[in-house]
């Protein structure tokens, strides 16, 4: 018998809560926080893999960075330096005691006041890390998603700030995939606002076309740090990435399509809209790269060895 998986509220642990570590039971805040009937708040999704020389986060750095771009761009002033919050991502992981993990920080509004002014909010900032070992039904990194078209319309960039991982944004997503499931399908595409492809609820989209690889144009998508690495891998093999609109049909007729997120890491698409893609199942290309981020990140390679950070 499988037995169900533990609470995220119930578990043995530490979690990193304002500046120290905290039981992973007592790590709460009040409902009455400002996130929690609002929205505002950012975070980031990074991860541990065991390699060689001991456990190591993939692109610390830059996911970092892109956690204090998020808030700046949602008007939060995160209350620690960028080295604080490597650190402690740091720390909270070795707490862990795993060997590979997801790591989640998040920035997030106090429960001083109630209202749109969002004025006299403290900012507070949470750090957990727990075993992940695979997002998807890891027969799918092979057989590829089935994939379904929906019907919510992606952010807006005079809507929504794009380039924030906004915690209300993802309302989008949930509904998306949501959508998408229900209809028996693995996940969903979206669409910006004038129907080009956008990306996934949690993921970057590439097509690949006669050799050339083709991604979405960073208007109303957040700027993956895993669609980053694949591209400078593409490049690395010689291969031409262009960034553009895309139409969904384009991605009917391609020959392989897939998604790229850290936590899906690179996830090949079978179908769209009940349309076989290419051969139906994972690409040569796109096999490539999921064989070159997996060596990547466990430390297989010495191509890019600032990717990566030790914890200890």
């Amino acid at each position: 018998m499988t037995l169900p998986e533990p609470s995220f509220a119930d578990r043995d642990g530490k979690i990193w809560m304002d500046g120290e570590l905290v039981p992973w039971r007592e790590a709460t805040t009040h409902v009455l926080t400002h996130t929690l009937h609002y929205g505002v708040g950012v975070f980031e999704g990074v991860r541990a893999y065991s390699t060689p020389d001991g456990s190591q986060i993939f692109r610390l750095v830059d996911h970092t960075r892109r956690f204090f771009d998020s808030a700046k761009i949602m008007r939060m002033e995160i209350p620690y330096t960028f080295e604080e919050i490597c650190e402690a991502q740091k720390e909270v992981f070795r707490a862990s005691n795993s060997e590979e993990g997801y790591i989640r920080p998040l920035a997030y509004y106090g429960s001083e006041a109630m209202g749109l002014r969002a004025q006299g909010l403290s900012v507070h900032v949470t750090i957990a890390s727990w075993p992940w070992p695979s997002y998807m039904d890891p027969e799918l990194q092979e057989k590829g998603l089935r994939v379904q078209s929906s019907s919510y319309t992606r952010h807006h960039v005079n809507i929504s700030m794009c380039k924030a991982k906004a915690v209300g944004h993802y309302i989008n997503s949930i509904l998306a995939l949501s959508e998408a499931v229900d209809g028996g399908y693995d996940e969903a595409l979206l669409l910006d606002n004038e129907g080009y492809v956008a990306e996934g609820t949690g993921e970057n989209v590439f097509l690949v076309k006669n050799g050339v690889i083709h991604t979405p144009e960073l208007t109303s998508c957040l700027d993956g740090i895993t669609r980053d690495t694949v591209m400078v891998f593409a490049r690395e093999l010689g291969k031409e990435v262009i960034e553009r609109r895309i139409t969904r049909d384009e991605f009917y007729i391609a020959d392989e399509a897939f998604f790229t997120g850290t936590a899906a890491e690179v996830l090949p698409i079978s179908q769209l809209d009940g349309r076989k893609i290419g051969t139906g199942s994972r690409g040569p290309l796109t096999e490539r790269f999921q064989t070159m981020y997996l060596e990547e990140v466990h430390g297989h390679t010495s191509a890019h060895p600032d990717w990566r950070t030790p914890v200890s």
